[in-house]
């Protein structure tokens, strides 16, 4: 009966923490409430579209088919991808999440030049370099359904909002330059990473991506690189408890963490 009891008590315990990292990542509900500056007289903030907004019909069926694949990749487009990794693990919130990489505007940068790639590219070939290397996949068909998926869904959430002020949060954000320490890093990532993305990195998907190991990103990706993946787990990790890492925290994790093994990128793909 103690035996009984007590393994309840484990169950309980696991089934309480696993509930409260769910309801801190999905309490960032962006569809019900205004993202950027306070409003003013110039105009209100910029506003996630809602689902409803989505129109009927095959241009409707593609946005709903792009967000399955943005926030599922593995799973809605299988034969692209051997990471357990999404879209949505680095772009996250669905893309709108701000100093996440949002997809909020960006159709509007390209094509642009690529210093990696060494030439221009389209969004196309952008969405490409994901599969290729944050997905340690394979590119899609360039006219296929699902690029054209991912096209119409990042089109939508960048449809223009009269009145309203352009969105806020681009890209990253900026951090000083700073000498990391992989050994204090273990100790951040034990502390408040491993609870989500696993002792080993191997993460919990599809909710919680790999961070190292067979099903992770490669190492052509970006997150690849300390000074990125600092300025992103600064300001979005841990997902319910977002800003209590400092840059050197971030700096020291993300080392930490380049240093254990990942794929190799496939050198095939190194136009994207």
């Amino acid at each position: 009966m103690a035996k009984k009891l007590g393994a309840a008590v484990i169950l309980l315990t696991v089934a309480v923490y696993v509930g409260a990292i769910v309801a801190g990542l999905h309490v960032k509900n962006f569809s019900l409430f205004e993202i950027g500056t306070k409003p003013d007289g110039k105009g209100m903030a910029w506003k996630a579209p809602l689902l409803s907004s989505i129109p009927n019909g095959p241009h409707g069926d593609s946005i709903r088919r792009g967000s399955l694949i943005f926030n599922e990749t593995r799973l809605y487009a299988s034969g692209y991808t051997h990471a357990k990794v999404s879209c949505g693990s680095c772009h996250a919130q669905g893309g709108i999440q701000p100093y996440a990489s949002p997809m909020v505007d960006i159709p509007a940068l390209f094509p642009m030049y690529n210093p990696r790639a060494g030439h221009v590219i389209s969004l196309k070939d952008r969405i490409q370099e994901c599969f290729v290397r944050s997905e340690s996949g394979k590119p899609i068909p360039s006219n296929g359904q699902e690029m054209q998926a991912l096209v119409d869904y990042i089109n939508w959430l960048s449809q223009p909002q009269p009145g309203r002020r352009p969105f806020v949060g681009r890209g990253l954000i900026h951090l000083p330059d700073l000498k990391p320490d992989p050994k204090h890093g273990a100790d951040v990532y034990a502390s408040q990473c491993a609870g989500c993305h696993g002792d080993h990195g191997e993460g919990l998907a599809p909710l919680f991506p790999p961070l190292w190991g067979p099903d992770s990103f490669n190492d052509g990706a970006g997150m690849d690189s300390i000074q990125k993946m600092a300025a992103f787990v600064q300001h979005n990790m841990p997902q319910n408890r977002m800003g209590i890492l400092s840059p050197q925290d971030a700096y020291d994790v993300s080392a930490f963490i380049h240093q254990q093994p990942r794929p190799a990128f496939n050198p095939a793909y190194k136009s994207f």
